[in-house]
């Protein structure tokens, strides 16, 4: 194994693996940290659920899927967050970080969110979505880790103990060997984090090669999409213009959708707007009882028959505040994830084998729902979103998976993701 990947969610470990598997690298994806090893790749994705847990748990669970990747001879350590920097003045980004660079032994790094081929760009350290600073995009009214400071030194060095720097895309312009050498200096000078700008894939790809080499890189998707090269370089594997097939399969399809985001929001209006079939999760009407999640898995099965059918939470910031303030943060959350988690479910035990899914947590509660341990890393339906293939226990039968992120796609996502599966109609 060349490079062992952590990733605080299900989707970015679909993001980061698809980033990898684009430039020819071999890549597994498993969900957590299995107990019998870790599978034969170029690089091996673990998908953790620690974006939103505590920070001490979010330690101990990324160290043991470190400890995992060590032993399976990984050569370089990769933590991926999203490309909002999602977190909170006390994680997890920073404790997560911390922790690795001590295990690691190790005392220097870099941070760098940026994705430019979806908007998402470092400039002096500020955070950017499209054309507006993080903290105006529609991540400030994220539910969970509202992101209010553009500032990414900012954010970062209240989340950690080592002094945080910048590493300027004036400097990366001039490439891998003078972006190595003010890694050095700012090292010399006693820093330990470097946040990175980064505007576009160039920057993306000096980065990759400048630090392909550090025991440790903390990072959205974006710098994995130049380390392949990196490595071809170096001599350490040979890119597969095939690592990305996946099998032809037949059965129906559907949509599961818990994401809040504006972009989500979008999609999902998209849909209905198109008049394909749809049903709504209500998290009050769940919490009252007038609603179950069995009755909506009993309506969506039904529609399979005239097509794919779509399950959603989505909801403006203002009906998810309202919830929230109604049954309570945390419940409101764990709701909506196990009921859709039990809807998706039995979709697929009903016989649906294209499965897309919207939302980090949404995702994460699907995947453990379904008994999924292992993906294979498909195509890009979009940047950062791969169809995936498992295999579900017990039956043995082959599953596609797309776990999207809120944010990611455009507004007609949900449609493109059903037209570009790898199936026999």
């Amino acid at each position: 194994m060349i490079l062992g990947v952590i990733a605080d969610d299900f989707t970015g470990a679909t993001d980061v693996a698809s980033m990898l598997v684009r430039a020819g690298m071999h890549t597994v994806q498993v969900l957590g940290v299995p107990e019998s090893g870790l599978p034969q790749a170029d690089a091996v994705v673990i998908a953790l659920k620690t974006r939103t847990s505590a920070p001490g748990d979010a330690v101990a669970q990324s160290l043991r899927a470190l400890a995992s990747l060590r032993a399976a001879g990984a050569r370089q350590i990769y933590f991926k967050y999203c490309s909002t920097f999602d977190s909170t003045a006390q994680g997890n980004i920073g404790p997560v970080t911390d922790a690795l660079m001590a295990a690691l032994g190790t005392d220097f790094t870099i941070a760098c969110p940026a994705f430019p081929e979806n908007g998402r760009t470092v400039f002096r350290g500020h955070l950017f979505v499209g054309d507006v600073l993080l903290s105006d995009s529609g991540m400030r009214h994220h539910p969970l880790t509202p992101m209010t400071d553009s500032n990414l030194v900012r954010v970062l060095q209240a989340q950690t103990s080592h002094p945080v720097g910048l590493l300027r895309h004036d400097t990366i312009d001039g490439g891998a060997t003078i972006t190595q050498a003010r890694m050095a200096q700012l090292r010399a000078e006693g820093l330990k984090i470097a946040v990175a700008d980064a505007l576009s894939n160039e920057h993306l790809m000096t980065l990759a090669e400048a630090c392909a080499e550090l025991p440790l890189l903390t990072a959205g998707s974006g710098v994995a999409l130049g380390l392949p090269s990196a490595y071809a370089r170096r001599g350490w594997f040979t890119p597969n213009a095939n690592a990305c097939d996946l099998d032809t399969l037949q059965g129906p399809a559907a949509v599961v959708s818990g994401s809040c985001s504006e972009a989500t929001n979008a999609q999902v209006a998209q849909w209905l707007a198109a008049g394909r079939m749809a049903l709504q999760v209500d998290p009050l009407a769940l919490h009252s009882g007038q609603q179950t999640a069995d009755t909506v898995l009993a309506q969506a099965t039904q529609a399979l028959a005239q097509g794919p059918v779509l399950v959603y939470a989505t909801a403006t910031p203002m009906s998810v505040r309202a919830v929230q303030q109604a049954i309570g943060v945390q419940a409101a959350g764990e709701q909506v994830e196990h009921a859709l988690a039990h809807i998706a479910q039995g979709l697929v035990q009903a016989g649906v084998r294209r499965l897309v899914v919207a939302g980090g947590e949404t995702s994460g509660a699907v995947v453990q729902a379904l008994g999924v341990q292992q993906l294979r890393i498909g195509a890009a339906i979009c940047p950062g979103v791969p169809w995936t293939q498992s295999t579900l226990a017990g039956s043995g039968e082959a599953v596609q998976l797309a776990l999207k992120s809120g944010n990611f796609g455009g507004a007609d996502f949900f449609a493109q993701a059903l037209e570009r599966a790898v199936v026999a109609l």
